[in-house]
């Protein structure tokens, strides 16, 4: 494999670094958002191009792959940013220009890359633990059109959003991998109710819950019945992506450890001068490297197309990723003693932001097991 960077690839990367360091000050990183901080940093990604790198061009996307995503999401990641980037443009936004039909395209995608609308992709239910295939939500035909019925949870930046992606049954029973159909619903419609509520790194995410809630025949995404192949496909782009982003906030962390054990004082002497604090600066710097390597496996198997392959080693990269994250975190707050432990230090944040990451979509022990059973 080829790891190594073009100039547009690092072009890419410094214009979204410079984007990063302006609108997210190293001292507020990790920061709740106001209002009008999400509104002016979203419209200002959607000035960069960010929100339709990956979207075709006929819908004002730029037909980037993943190897520019990830390069932004490692950039994100560093600066604890992006806000609902994940959500509406690589989870979402990149299941919609798949799949969704030349109608739904034309509405919804184009908006999403002027940075006029967000999307958010609802899959996820209480007992499902990972199980892409587990879907209760059930939809049933009434007349020329469906009605849903059921609740979907941790849906990402679900209460910002104007439209949803939702997984619900239209045959078989809750576990099988047939019978699955993707609907767009636009937010506000009769019989959906949304939920806000806060994440451990203090993003926003969402459950909904649809009552007898109505669409039409057009709202169907894809083929009726057959959505899975879609959904396992764009949460293995997403845990890609999040894997590119745990590396930028793992490196950020390692630079933050580092400025403190040269900067803070023990016996007269800087804390860097301590053998055992280098040996263990050492150990992160070389989960940092692995990581790397990591993410930029997952990328390449996401472009690489094979379902059996990606799956395989985005699940690799997971476990590795999620250990790692963890593991760096706490080293982190430990060789910043009690103050990183509190909200004012930015190593508590970046700890927590790994911790999501390591759960979102199938944790280390998760995706442990789907290594082991696709070996």
């Amino acid at each position: 494999m080829d790891f190594s960077l073009n100039d547009e690839h690092i072009a890419l990367r410094d214009a979204v670094r410079r984007f990063c360091d302006g609108e997210y000050p190293a001292h507020r990183r990790g920061d709740a958002e106001t209002a009008d901080e999400a509104a002016s940093r979203w419209a200002a990604m959607a000035d960069l191009g960010l929100l339709g790198l990956p979207l075709a061009a006929d819908v004002g996307g730029s037909e980037q792959g993943p190897t520019e995503m990830m390069l932004v999401a490692q950039e994100l990641g560093r600066a604890l940013g992006g806000g609902a980037w994940l959500s509406s443009v690589v989870l979402a936004g990149q299941l919609l220009d798949g799949a969704g039909t030349p109608a739904q395209r034309r509405r919804w995608l184009p908006a999403l890359a002027a940075g006029e609308a967000r999307l958010a992709l609802a899959i996820g239910e209480a007992d499902a633990r990972y199980e892409l295939s587990r879907v209760s939500t059930l939809a049933r035909q009434d007349g020329e059109g469906w009605v849903l019925d059921g609740s979907k949870t941790l849906v990402l930046d679900g209460a910002q959003a104007d439209a949803y992606i939702v997984a619900a049954r239209t045959s078989g029973e809750a576990c099988d991998e047939q019978g699955v159909t993707l609907f767009l619903v636009e937010a506000g419609t009769p019989g959906i109710a949304v939920r806000a509520f806060p994440t451990l790194d203090g993003r926003a995410a969402a459950h909904l819950t649809l009552r007898e809630l109505r669409v039409d025949a057009g709202a169907v995404i894809g083929e009726t019945g057959r959505a899975l192949p879609w959904i396992v496909a764009a949460a293995d782009r997403a845990s890609a992506m999040l894997c590119a982003e745990a590396t930028g906030a793992l490196e950020a962390l390692l630079d933050l450890t580092a400025e403190q054990l040269k900067t803070r004082k023990q016996f007269g002497a800087p804390l860097a001068k301590f053998q055992v604090l280098q040996h263990r600066v050492a150990d992160m710097l070389i989960a940092l490297e692995q990581c790397k390597s990591m993410a930029c496996v997952a990328a390449m198997a996401v472009a690489d197309g094979d379902p059996v392959q990606r799956r395989r080693l985005v699940s690799a990269a997971k476990v590795v990723i999620g250990q790692a994250g963890r593991q760096v975190g706490q080293w982190a707050i430990q060789m910043h003693g009690a103050m990183g432990m509190t909200d004012e230090c930015r190593v508590g944040h970046y700890a927590k932001r790994l911790m999501v990451i390591n759960q979102l979509f199938g944790d280390a022990a998760h995706h442990l097991g789907c290594f082991a059973r696709q070996a």
